[in-house]
């Protein structure tokens, strides 16, 4: 009998063993999203209706079906309920601690050299910067952007309130010719510039660079410097391009050149260059950029609102330029959100064009996204939904009454949403913002801070 039993229980421990090896382990993940309209942005642009993602540490490391929830557990499960799940968008060009001036003389003739240079020359500290960049930095990330490409003095300030909301960002030091906040000596933003980079090379979530203000406002022996400096430290440059018709007289008398002409003769133009606003450019011009294979940044809202004109990144998209989308500053296009770009450079390119099917919805998420990327030259790590991709991600929820009914999610998120429909924004793996609330700071103590400096900046104004 006693035999007996013990083969009973060696035949049903096998039994036991033998069932359990046809239920599959499943992997453990950190993020798994459900329920969602993916929008993928990868090379077949493909939309995935009712997908999963799943993200381990910082990466994407599975997409598609709901097969996958067979195969991965995760420790954070994150129900899209029918949203738009993107790639986290991309502002090329932004200076984010000017948040303390936003709204400040808008509209007024000649307000560079009237109101922002003296203003700066006054108040910018390192306070300023880490206060204004917070603030700019919490905004981008509650509408949706993951990545920011910025340009402004004390940028170590910057970088510090960029990493604590969570962003990544292509960080630069402002440099120019006449004294700043700064660098009131010759020589001290491009020494400030290159501690900046010596500090943060190796980060995660910060890239430091060189932010020449432009071809006019910068010395040729500095742009030269940042040239060498550029190539020595394999970083990138910033710059504003092309912007305005008094740059490019004033080039063009001095050197006989355009501005990106005479970037080139520099050897600034090339694949480290992220070149902003881009207005004042020549077929030639699009042509020589495009074969040095310039990063663009494209600023609608702000080009129009000081009515200096319209950039035909429309183009030079369709050239196969590298064109992402940009807000410039909060005192230039007033908003951070990439989101409300995107309608703004739909619209105007079809007045421009006088083509009512120029640019559709697709084309605009395109340079809120994976366009993004590709002027930074960050397209194998970011901009589009793909396995092995950095996790930056975005969800835009579509329960809201703006957002319905959706036959088609791009024209949705381009001619339909605004930033508060953004629910949920990830970036390198991390969850920053959730159920529309950003997690990593206290909200309540930014908006605090700026307004506290607002005071400040009101006693200064009214003397200018």
């Amino acid at each position: 009998m006693k035999n007996y039993l013990n083969g009973a229980l060696v035949i049903g421990s096998l039994f036991i063993v033998g069932c359990s090896s046809l239920v599959q382990k499943k992997e453990l993940a950190n993020i798994i999203i459900i329920n969602g309209t993916i929008l993928t942005m990868n090379e077949q642009r493909e939309v995935l209706k009712d997908g999963v993602i799943v993200i381990k540490n910082n990466k994407i490391i599975s997409i598609g079906s709901k097969d996958l929830l067979k195969k991965y557990n995760a420790k954070k499960v994150i129900d899209a309920q029918n949203g738009i799940v993107m790639p986290g968008m991309i502002n090329t060009h932004t200076h984010a601690s000017m948040t303390v001036f936003r709204s400040l003389a808008d509209d007024v003739p000649d307000r560079l050299n009237r109101y922002i240079f003296p203003l700066e020359n006054r108040m910018v500290s390192p306070e300023m910067a880490y206060i204004g960049a917070k603030h700019g930095a919490v905004e981008m990330a509650l509408g949706g952007v993951t990545t920011m490409v910025d340009m402004y003095l004390f940028e170590e300030s910057a970088a510090v309130a960029v990493k604590e909301v969570g962003l990544r960002g292509i960080m630069t030091q402002n440099i120019i010719k006449y004294p700043t906040a700064d660098g009131k000596e010759k020589g001290e933003s491009l020494a400030r510039a290159i501690a900046f980079v010596e500090k943060y090379k190796n980060d995660e979530l910060i890239t430091p660079g060189f932010g020449p203000h432009g071809p006019h406002t910068v010395t040729r022996e500095e742009l030269l410097k940042i040239k060498e400096l550029s190539e020595k430290y394999n970083v990138p440059v910033s710059m504003h391009v092309a912007e305005t018709e008094f740059e490019f007289n004033k080039i063009k008398k001095e050197f006989k050149m355009t501005p990106v002409q005479y970037l080139d003769s520099l050897g600034l133009l090339n694949e480290r260059l992220i070149a902003a606003h881009n207005i004042f450019v020549t077929d030639s011009d699009i042509e020589l950029m495009k074969k040095r294979d310039v990063g663009i940044a494209h600023n609608m809202v702000a080009n129009i609102k000081s009515a200096k004109g319209i950039s035909p990144a429309l183009k030079m998209h369709d050239m196969g330029l590298r064109v992402g989308l940009g807000t410039d500053g909060p005192m230039s296009g007033n908003t951070l959100d990439i989101i409300g770009q995107m309608g703004y450079v739909a619209k105007l390119h079809k007045l421009d064009t006088k083509d009512r099917s120029a640019l559709p919805p697709k084309k605009a998420v395109e340079m809120a996204t994976i366009g993004g990327a590709r002027a930074i030259h960050r397209e194998k790590e970011l901009g589009s939904l793909e396995i092995g991709k950095l996790a930056d991600i975005t969800i835009v929820e579509t329960r809201s009454i703006n957002m319905n009914p959706i036959f088609d999610p791009y024209s949705a998120l381009v001619y339909s949403a605004n930033a508060s429909n953004v629910e949920f924004v990830i970036v390198n793996g991390r969850i920053i913002v959730e159920n529309k609330k950003i997690k990593t700071v206290d909200y309540k103590k930014v908006i605090e801070a700026t307004n506290e400096f607002g005071m400040k900046v009101k006693e200064i104004a009214v003397t200018l």
